[in-house]
């Protein structure tokens, strides 16, 4: 599974999916930008887009929730220990109100991994955040820690993005 993103102006994102109605597509807003995720075992439809693997997942994306994107750039040697890492993480996640959908996507063009999640709400986010659920995932851990004293996998500091499936209008 593959998983594309790519940016835009709302009107062009929307006008984008609606001419290819038979993929699937979520459209997304945040950030003072849209964005258009393309899931699929295929090639994209996008031009130039942001190209991933999917190596671990659990539920189904929804278009109608609360992403967020933890972005982590990971050196070459690092890899294996960040995949080895998220790939094994902890189920409970799966239980937790509110929770969707979970994605670590590999990139296939540059450093940055994603580790994505879909909630109902923010709230529900936010819940999990401050549970112990969240203290004793992986996604909780600085990631000084995560990589050990003597391992540098990290290439840059990492970094959150949030993005909401649903338009004004839907709020």
């Amino acid at each position: 599974m593959y998983m594309y993103l790519t940016t835009g102006t709302r009107d062009f994102m929307e006008k984008l999916q609606k001419r290819h109605v038979n993929e699937k597509m979520i459209l997304m807003h945040g950030g003072g930008q849209s964005l258009l995720l393309h899931e699929t075992d295929g090639k994209s439809v996008f031009q130039s887009p942001r190209r991933y693997e999917v190596i671990s997942s659990a539920g189904s994306l929804k278009e109608d929730g609360y992403f967020v994107y933890n972005n982590v750039p990971v050196t070459d040697e690092g890899r294996p220990v960040f995949e080895h890492r998220f790939s094994s993480r902890d189920d409970r996640i799966e239980s937790q109100k509110g929770f969707i959908a979970y994605r670590l996507l590999r990139p296939l063009d540059s450093d940055t991994y994603i580790v994505m999640t879909e909630w109902e709400e923010a709230v529900d986010y936010d819940r999990w955040k401050h549970s112990q659920v969240f203290k004793s995932s992986p996604l909780s851990v600085d990631m000084k820690e995560f990589a050990g004293n003597t391992t540098h996998i990290f290439s840059s500091a990492s970094y959150i993005t949030t993005y909401t499936a649903k338009t004004d209008d839907e709020e």
